[in-house]
């Protein structure tokens, strides 16, 4: 079943680093995601960009709103995620124990599934 490994971080930590830390951060993401290829359950992975560049779009009642970032009000944003293929979500959640971002941000472990709930 796929799951989703959410990168949740502050969105002012990145700039906390030096050049040379990012850069060895992104390595060890990048071992990391190697591992889960190797294994053949990677499915997808991306690191996203600041929200600094971020456009938010809503359309209420016919009427389209688009927002630039930054967004003032937002205390976390999704720096990023993996895309993968286990059995279970135990397997899901240990996979995101062991990835290195648990280490300075949250993962969060979404299975994926359709846009609504079941009632029955």
């Amino acid at each position: 079943m796929p799951y989703m490994l959410l990168m949740i971080e502050s969105p002012t930590q990145r700039r906390t680093r030096t050049e040379a830390e990012g850069h060895a951060v992104y390595e060890r993401m990048v071992k990391f995601g190697d591992g889960l290829r190797a294994r053949g359950q990677l499915l997808a992975v991306e690191s996203l960009s600041s929200q600094a560049n971020a456009v938010r779009v809503q359309v209420r009642d016919g009427r389209t709103q688009v927002m630039d970032g930054p967004f003032a009000e937002a205390k976390e944003m999704v720096g990023g995620f993996f895309l993968i293929d286990c059995k279970t979500r135990a397997e899901a959640v240990a996979i995101a124990k062991a990835c290195p971002a648990a280490e300075w941000c949250t993962v969060e472990v979404r299975g994926v599934g359709p846009c609504y709930e079941d009632t029955d």
